[in-house]
């Protein structure tokens, strides 16, 4: 990754017009000023930590007519800030605390059965929240690819994006050295988060189990539901348009919010703009449930459906897939937490008797 902020700075500086598209869409920027104002505020004042309050969800680079890419350079921003001791935010330690457990030797678990090559990576909030969903994937892939590995650990996408280079390289690459040292080329994710750091970082290839999945036939007509797309996956079609088939064959009809697909809204938890701003977080919340109208929502990320949860009817894909009848009726029980932190050690258990005929090599992290 680039990491020098001036050349970003002095880059978007020099291609802003300041036409205001994306101050108009995005309430960071319409509370701190355009990605000129900005780029020429950080070019004076190296150490801004303003940067943190922008939630990186790469609305501004969709809508932007040159092209610009806003997001990187705050990115590259609180980079910079993060390596100072006196740049680190304390209202960030639950969700470091919470990515440390999931590579922990008690939350990480690698099964890789003799001749996988691909493996299914369901990230840190499924397992936990919904534990039988991992389990029910896990049973539909094996029918497709019978040798399915399954690796339970965190992409330490929190450290990423909070600047903290450094550690998000040396976890992420001691990750990866295990996959490829037991030949994984493919990885399939259930979480758009974990399917952009894959992506952007790996050279495996990657795929969500969106893509994969089949659903249920569905004869009788189950009413209208609207998706929230996460910003994760903002420029992925291919996901969009895979998960839009699955609802419509779960016997959904799709309303489409006004921002969907690359246009969609940040349902409030990106960037961890909540543990320093409460309120601008909750901003999108609010512009999310408004825009849904009441609406039964469905998303494909269990981190947007538990934030907007609290605020609007909103379900997971996977719940609408093999509950549908208890999720359109708001009865599928997701765990909070500390259970999910149980569920994850439990699930350990579960799959390594699924995977034992499969004569899986099961391991945990050791910590680099």
């Amino acid at each position: 990754m680039k990491e020098n902020v001036t050349e970003k700075a002095r880059l978007v500086a020099t291609k802003c017009v300041d036409c205001a598209i994306c101050v108009k869409q995005c309430r960071f920027l319409s509370m701190h000023g355009s990605p000129r104002t900005l780029a020429t505020l950080f070019l004076k004042e190296p150490d801004s930590d303003l940067a943190f309050r922008c939630s990186l969800c790469r609305l501004c680079t969709a809508v932007c007519p040159k092209e610009i890419d806003p997001a990187h350079l705050f990115l590259a921003q609180r980079i910079q800030v993060a390596r100072h001791p006196q740049g680190r935010h304390g209202q960030h330690r639950p969700l470091l605390s919470y990515e440390k457990r999931g590579s922990s030797r008690a939350l990480s678990w690698y099964a890789l059965p003799d001749g996988c090559d691909t493996i299914f990576f369901p990230g840190c909030a499924l397992p936990g929240s919904r534990p039988q969903r991992v389990v029910d994937v896990v049973r539909q892939l094996q029918q497709e690819i019978p040798n399915l590995g399954v690796v339970l650990d965190c992409c330490t996408k929190p450290s990423h994006d909070l600047g903290r280079l450094d550690y998000f390289q040396t976890m992420f690459t001691a990750l990866l050295a295990i996959l490829k040292k037991r030949g994984i080329k493919k990885v399939l994710v259930a979480c758009p988060n974990c399917f952009r750091m894959f992506k952007e970082y790996s050279q495996l290839e990657v795929e969500t189990i969106y893509e994969r999945l089949t659903a249920p036939g569905s004869l009788q007509s189950r009413g209208e539901v609207t998706i929230h797309d996460p910003c994760g996956v903002r420029f992925e079609g291919a996901i969009h348009t895979a998960v839009r088939r699955l609802i419509t064959a779960a016997g959904c009809t799709v309303r489409e919010m006004k921002h969907h697909g690359e246009k969609t809204l940040c349902c409030g938890e990106g960037g961890a703009v909540g543990y320093l701003d409460k309120e601008l977080a909750q901003s999108w919340t609010e512009l999310r449930r408004q825009e849904a109208g009441g609406q039964q929502v469905i998303t494909y990320c269990a981190g947007c459906s538990h934030y907007l949860g609290r605020s609007m009817a909103a379900s997971h894909l996977l719940d609408l897939l093999f509950e549908p009848d208890k999720t359109l009726a708001a009865r599928v029980k997701v765990a909070r937490s500390p259970l999910t932190y149980w569920h994850r050690f439990r699930l350990k258990k579960r799959l390594a008797r699924i995977l034992a005929p499969h004569r899986a090599h099961c391991r945990q992290r050791r910590r680099p």
